[in-house]
């Protein structure tokens, strides 16, 4: 049996490039248009979860904590979402405000860090 080591993706490495540029300037979109066009905003990160589908490509990690993984909303702490830390689960909380998902993302290694 043949046991290879299977690659990621099957598309060349340019494509990916410019699939990770595509989301990285749609992102910046979303943060320029939030003010005026929330709903443009949602669009946006809507089409750059779609790209990275598409394309296979994983969205950072600081625009991966941006958007609801529920509804799909772009996130602006104090507009539409609310952040808190929370010393139980060594996380910080994310609560969309348009659907009440929470996304916690640990901070305990970086706590361990500087201690």
């Amino acid at each position: 049996m043949n046991r290879e080591k299977r690659h990621r993706s099957s598309r060349p490495g340019w494509q990916e490039e410019i699939a990770g540029e595509r989301i990285d300037i749609l992102f910046r979109l979303a943060e320029e248009e939030f003010d005026k066009h929330p709903k443009r905003s949602d669009r946006y990160v809507e089409l750059a979860r779609k790209i990275g589908m598409r394309y296979n490509v994983r969205i950072p990690k600081k625009y991966r904590m941006r958007f609801c993984n529920s509804c799909g909303n772009y996130l602006v702490p104090g507009k539409n979402c609310t952040v808190r830390t929370s010393s139980r689960t060594l996380s910080v909380e994310t609560t969309c405000r348009n659907c009440g998902h929470v996304m916690r993302n640990p901070y305990a290694k970086e706590k361990h860090k500087t201690e």
